[in-house]
């Protein structure tokens, strides 16, 4: 097999695939890129066996015949990192034989080791999928209002996915750890009703790959898979986590009473600062909600202390609260409105927090004893 290929057009899917390839591997041919030519067209594949990512490349049809073609997987991390080294404005020609993989770029030469193409883990194939599109910046949207509430480490592995339910002529995604929870939605003009949790790797590597552009991304799931096309060559499949996903909806405050508003980005900050004298462990601060009035004020074990007062809109009775700070601020990063509200029930209440006139967003936070 042989190609020649400019390093920029090279290095581009090189770096959309790389996150997928994990350090250690069960097996040695998952640190190894896949790497076909055929039919004047470049397709590499990388897959830790739960997630996998395909990116497909034109090659200039003068410099490939059919002898040319073949397919061999070759160390992925080293490829990337070799190309990535090369000098700008370089063609890096890449010819395999047997064993190993030659490549030269001007007077630089690299010899790899190589492993049979016959090794690598077929791309799974979805049996009578779901399927439906959306634009790639409303979907980016959606996970990134949504990801960072998704568990990183628990025994409860369905929490370690984020929800797509598609019902109601909606899309939503749901992301929650246990203390906090991210919903998020979509209107969708559809009568289909499905539910399935796609895991925390394939939420991430796919927010890396999505442009924030009108393109539309093709979606299908079955039961065990999901996948998710773009139009310029790029297909990130992965297993879904067989689970049960709690019911989002009971968890929403049933008609909070105590409401205020304030400034996102003066709250943010304000929130910040006082969450540097917090203890470090539990990130605890303590919300004084009074008329107008918004105190933050955080304690540690040494017994500093720190205090922030905020003007907001709020004329209900007095609330104290407790709630960790880092959650707190976690879901204003990606407020994307000039004005926030925070809604309770009581001082042992959830925090349900909203954009500025829109509800297509919700924020929860459990609060804590401090």
């Amino acid at each position: 097999m042989y190609f020649e290929i400019p390093k920029k057009e090279l290095l581009t899917p090189l770096k959309m695939i790389i996150g997928v390839v994990e350090q250690r591997q069960t097996l040695p041919v998952l640190a190894n890129t896949l790497t076909t030519v055929k039919d004047n067209e470049l397709s590499l594949t990388a897959t830790d066996a739960e997630v996998e990512i395909v990116c497909r490349l034109p090659l200039a049809p003068d410099a490939l015949s059919a002898d040319n073609e073949g397919e061999i997987t070759i160390p992925a991390r080293k490829f990337f990192d070799i190309c990535k080294s090369l000098p700008e404005n370089t063609n890096i020609q890449i010819n395999t034989e047997e064993n190993q993989a030659m490549l030269k770029a001007g007077k630089s030469k690299f010899k790899l080791q190589t492993l049979p193409a016959d090794d690598f883990p077929n791309t799974p194939e979805l049996n009578e999928p779901t399927t439906f599109n959306i634009s790639q910046s409303d979907l980016k949207n959606l996970l990134y209002k949504t990801s960072f509430c998704i568990a990183t480490n628990d025994v409860r592995y369905y929490l370690t996915g984020l929800l797509l339910d598609i019902s109601d002529n909606k899309i939503t995604l749901v992301g929650t750890d246990g203390h906090r929870m991210a919903v998020a939605q979509h209107e969708f003009a559809s009568e289909q009703e499905a539910k399935v949790i796609i895991p925390r790797k394939a939420v991430l590597e796919l927010s890396k790959l999505l442009l924030d552009n009108d393109s539309e991304v093709t979606v299908s799931f079955d039961d065990n898979h999901i996948r998710f096309e773009l139009n310029r060559g790029v297909i990130l499949t992965s297993k879904l986590i067989d689970g049960e996903f709690p019911d989002w909806q009971n968890v929403l405050p049933n008609n909070p009473d105590k409401i205020f508003i304030a400034e996102t980005r003066d709250l943010k900050q304000a929130l910040s600062r006082a969450s540097i004298l917090s203890n470090e462990q539990y990130k605890g601060i303590r919300l004084i909600i009074a008329p107008k009035v918004l105190n933050i004020n955080a304690k540690n074990s040494y017994q500093e202390e720190a205090n922030e007062v905020l003007e907001i809109e709020y004329d209900g009775e007095e609330l104290e609260i407790g709630f960790n700070g880092i959650y707190i601020l976690d879901a204003l990063n990606v407020v994307s409105t000039k004005m926030v509200q925070f809604a309770f029930s009581d001082e042992n209440s959830s925090c349900l927090i909203t954009e500025e006139d829109k509800d297509d967003c919700k924020f929860i936070v459990m609060p804590m004893r401090i």
